[in-house]
């Protein structure tokens, strides 16, 4: 999808070195992508201590062996 922005040409070449990015087209892929991976953490962080997971961790292995 093409998009027309203004972005300050010297933002672009700063990101650009700072990130290896070889094209524009690139760099503003992996920004894209690390800014939802990091709205995603920041949502996944916020849920900590809220999940009760109620694990059993007295197994016994043999019987799940077994059931093969």
């Amino acid at each position: 999808m093409r998009t027309t922005l203004d972005i300050p040409k010297e933002l672009i070449d700063e990101a650009m070195k700072a990130t290896g990015a070889k094209t524009k087209s690139q760099l503003i892929r992996n920004a894209l992508q690390a800014e939802i991976d990091r709205v995603k953490r920041k949502r996944l962080i916020s849920k900590k201590g809220t999940v009760d997971l109620d694990i059993d961790l007295d197994i016994d292995l043999d019987s799940i062996r077994d059931r093969s």
